[in-house]
């Protein structure tokens, strides 16, 4: 068994590769950061499985294409890769919301669209896309972030209904969790006044569903409550509290 994680070297990412090693998965890890992709690699021997780290720039189109050249026959394609940002649209950097934009969906959109195709004529493998709860609401003050998040969901949600007609056995998943104590508030310039979960927790909650087969991985009641909320009340409405909480972030 062999599982590719993006955004592997801290964080979701990074847990997630544990858990699954230790499931016995040879994995290939790709990340920007090799002395901490390193320091996994040698972490993770000890479950005695084949790891391989991959240093690459994933916002650069012909590196997607690169790695799936590099990386074949996997039987879990995990695309976690990805930041956030947080100001007033007019003021953020649009030069860091471009390589947002090129790391949040140009590298899930190639990744998903070269291994989907590859798994379908195998008739199996799973595909799990880390996406969040922001991918269900407007998020002003982080107003990118959030519609890449979008981006994510609905282009996942429509590739699992060709799957269901076409009867395939490949699964694709979406993980969609809420604030997580990772290194992303860092890079998004923020900093959160709620509860942040546990990235190990999240990492085996994620796993465990992944391999239940489940398509809407939520972790916690309250974020699945924001869901249903974020559902049912009206997008006025929904984008006055986003606003309220983004704006304590600053």
């Amino acid at each position: 068994m062999k599982a590719l994680i993006t955004g592997a070297s801290s964080g979701i990412g990074r847990d997630m590769a544990r858990v699954l090693s230790q499931k016995g998965y040879d994995l290939s890890l790709v990340a920007r950061d090799e002395d901490k992709l390193n320091k996994l690699k040698e972490e993770l021997k000890k479950n005695n499985v084949t790891i391989d780290t991959i240093i690459m720039d994933l916002s650069k189109e012909e590196n997607c294409n690169k790695l799936y050249e590099i990386v074949k026959n996997i039987d879990i394609l995990i695309n976690n890769a990805g930041f956030g940002d947080c100001g007033n649209f007019t003021k953020t950097s649009l030069e860091k919301e471009i390589n947002m934009i090129n790391t949040n969906i140009t590298a899930y959109h190639i990744l998903t669209k070269l291994y989907l195709i590859d798994m379908k004529k195998q008739n199996k493998g799973k595909i799990l896309n880390v996406a969040s709860i922001a991918g269900f609401m407007p998020g002003p003050l982080m107003s990118t972030y959030y519609a890449t998040k979008a981006y994510i969901v609905r282009l996942s949600e429509g590739i699992r209904e060709e799957l269901k007609k076409e009867h395939s056995n490949v699964q694709i998943s979406i993980l969609c969790p809420g604030p997580v104590a990772t290194n992303f508030n860092k890079v998004a310039n923020v900093k959160f006044h709620m509860r942040e979960a546990n990235s190990k927790e999240i990492a085996k909650y994620a796993i465990k569903k992944l391999e239940q087969g489940k398509f809407y991985i939520i972790p916690g009641i309250d974020i699945k409550m924001a869901k249903l909320g974020a559902k049912i009340m009206p997008t006025p409405i929904i984008s006055k509290i986003t606003y309220m909480i983004q704006k304590r972030k600053i």
